[in-house]
């Protein structure tokens, strides 16, 4: 299958096809597309287009397409069904993981309807079971639907169970041996199955350094994880170390790519996970709270330079330096936290290294302001008559950037340790807070300087 390109070329093609309702053209080129493609087709085109192209989508299909559309089309994809179809026709054939995720986006109302709508007891129970873990946690994550062998069984056994349960599970990476408790003990591979002998004992081929992580672990902690064993699934367990449930690689990645737009948001100002197609009161009100901020640091900033007022009638050139002390301090310290910030959400930072970071940054902030200040020495020698002036904004330049560098490390490490997202160090906090600092030096080291 050539994969189609999701292009405005071909969505402008897709609508005036539903427009005419050309369902034989329409057909055709959704039987060539992937389910991804379709919900990326679905998340551009209006809810009614969007209803009556899934109308035409393969039975075998729908499902795929609709795990992947994005949450705010789904849900509005949803309202034409009843509780009792949206369990039927989906929650009942997608894995328990999507499940228990998408019914937690319904309200509460249809929510219960659709549970009670499920005919198979025990996996309604087990959606429930799954729902009530904390959000981006192991429990929120896992999928119940797994390969489990008992470790008293042969491999003829184990076989035979595979059989049985395949029809639940759509790709098989191992099977995990379970005790008489159902308490995880280890693993097998296929492979492994394959070329042991039919009445060889589990217990004799099983691999019993299994990686695991309990329902209680967070999502950034199992990503790390499986970067670091390069794993494709991994088992979870309860407090009892009893297996009850999975986690796979694709359901890791999306939560990565969530926790990248929260962070690129948070280093943006942005306090609280938003999309383009929100409301315009829910982007402001996302985006005022650190805009208010920076307005706060602005008059704030204003303000001191009025204390500065008499010096910079006598010495007005000092004002064309103002904007480089600022933004220079505000990159510094921007490229410190992101360093740092970088390093905890990739655990590469411990306690014990932390004193070791900060010297680091005091070098690399002692080199650049010297780089920096240096540069700027001499243009000022060159090009203005006032040495007063040179000096002045040369030592203001590398004082504010070490300061800035070290502000931007300790900031992250502080909140990191009073479990705020240290993103946000990133972001406009920093850049307000070093413009007001950074402004703040140069005209206390002028005063001083310029008085000798």
């Amino acid at each position: 299958m050539d994969k189609i390109e999701v292009n405005i070329k071909f969505i402008k093609q897709l609508k005036q096809w539903i427009e005419q309702e050309a369902s034989d053209e329409i057909v055709v080129i959704l039987e060539e597309m992937y389910p991804q493609d379709i919900a990326e087709v679905i998340d551009k085109i209006d809810a009614e287009s969007a209803r009556y192209l899934m109308s035409l989508v393969e039975k075998e299909k729908v499902v795929k397409v609709f795990v992947e559309m994005e949450d705010k089309v789904r849900e509005d994809f949803l309202s034409i069904y009843n509780p009792t179809e949206i369990a039927e026709e989906f929650i009942m054939k997608i894995d328990s993981d999507d499940a228990a995720f998408i019914l937690n986006q319904l309200p509460n109302k249809i929510k219960d309807n659709v549970i009670s709508s499920l005919t198979d007891i025990e996996y309604a129970s087990q959606l429930l079971s799954l729902m009530s873990y904390d959000d981006y946690t192991a429990g929120s994550m896992m999928a119940v639907e797994l390969i489990s062998a008992n470790i008293n069984w042969t491999v003829a056994q184990c076989v035979e169970e595979i059989r049985m349960q395949a029809e639940n599970v759509d790709v098989i990476y191992v099977v995990y041996v379970v005790d008489d408790m159902k308490r995880l003990v280890g693993l097998i591979t296929l492979k492994n199955l394959i070329l042991s002998s039919p009445s060889a004992k589990i217990s004799d081929v099983l691999n019993k350094e299994v990686i695991s992580v309990n329902t209680s672990d967070e999502s950034e902690f199992i990503a790390n994880i499986f970067k670091k064993y390069d794993l494709v699934t991994i088992p979870v367990i309860d407090v009892l170390g009893r297996l009850v449930g999975r986690i796979t690689v694709d359901d890791v990645v999306d939560v990565i790519k969530e926790e990248a737009d929260e962070d690129y948001q948070l280093m943006s100002g942005i306090t609280s996970d938003v999309d383009s197609s929100d409301k315009v009161w829910t982007l402001s009100r996302a985006r005022l709270p650190w805009l208010l901020i920076g307005l706060m640091g602005g008059i704030a900033s204003s303000r001191f330079i009025e204390i500065y007022e008499d010096q910079l009638h006598i010495h007005p050139e000092m004002a064309f330096f103002m904007p480089l002390i600022a933004a220079m301090g505000g990159n510094a310290g921007v490229q410190s936290s992101a360093i740092v910030v970088q390093s905890l959400a990739n655990n590469t930072l411990g306690t014990r290294n932390i004193f070791s970071k900060l010297l680091k940054e005091i070098r690399v902030a002692l080199l650049n302001g010297v780089v920096c200040s240096g540069l700027i020495l001499a243009y000022n020698l060159a090009f203005n008559d006032s040495t007063n002036l040179a000096y002045t904004v040369s030592i203001s330049l590398i004082s504010v950037i070490i300061f800035a560098s070290l502000f931007g490390t300790v900031v992250p490490l502080l909140l990191n340790r009073i479990k705020i997202d240290p993103a946000i160090a990133t972001g406009p906090f920093i850049t307000t807070t070093n413009d007001l600092l950074g402004l703040a030096i140069y005209f206390s080291l002028a005063h001083v300087l310029y008085s000798l």
